[in-house]
């Protein structure tokens, strides 16, 4: 049986990754390379540490506001990544801020990424791109959204031990005509 699997050209695969073929034969996604990944991970975090010493000391663009990377993305094959650049700002100032670091940071790309090359001591950088990251913001945004709809609406008088609340006569209940049954 081994030699009809060898003999069918991909009898090699099935012996080495079984689970990796559907039952109609064909090859579906193969297993996760757990190692591959953790690289991908240290690379992407050696990638956002040197950057962000590159922006706090190095880079010496005006446009460049007080900014941090707050997180970088880095494609499964390793030829982009996405730089995700939060900007320190007062808040009616900050759109243009944003711009302007970004504008500023794309422009000095190519001397990043040679002194990314120069310092990892790899062969291939990836291509950089530059995004302001709003996800603080719009987080802060919902949080005030939600304190807004927790507050208690003011009700009327709560019933007391004298005064019992009647049926029907909540404010938050909707009056219901019920028909007397005698």
């Amino acid at each position: 049986m081994t030699q009809r699997l060898k003999a069918s050209g991909r009898g090699i695969d099935r012996l080495c990754y079984p689970e990796a073929f559907t039952q109609a034969g064909r090859m579906g996604a193969m297993p996760e390379h757990r190692a591959r990944k953790h690289h991908q991970d240290r690379v992407a975090e050696t990638l956002r540490l040197e950057i962000g010493t590159m922006i706090e000391g190095e880079l010496v663009d005006p446009r460049i506001g007080h900014c941090y990377v707050s997180e970088l993305s880095l494609n499964p094959g390793g030829k982009s990544a996405r730089v995700y650049v939060t900007v320190d700002a007062p808040r009616d100032e900050i759109e243009k801020a944003e711009a302007d670091t970004i504008a500023g940071l794309e422009a000095a790309k190519g001397y990043i990424r040679h002194e990314l090359k120069e310092r990892m001591g790899v062969r291939h950088i990836p291509e950089l791109i530059f995004l302001a990251d709003r996800s603080g913001r719009l987080q802060a945004r919902i949080e005030e959204l939600m304190t807004r709809t927790r507050r208690p609406a003011p009700v009327g008088r709560p019933p007391t031990a004298d005064r019992p609340a009647k049926p029907g006569t909540h404010p938050g209940a909707a009056a219901v005509e019920r028909p007397r049954v005698e």
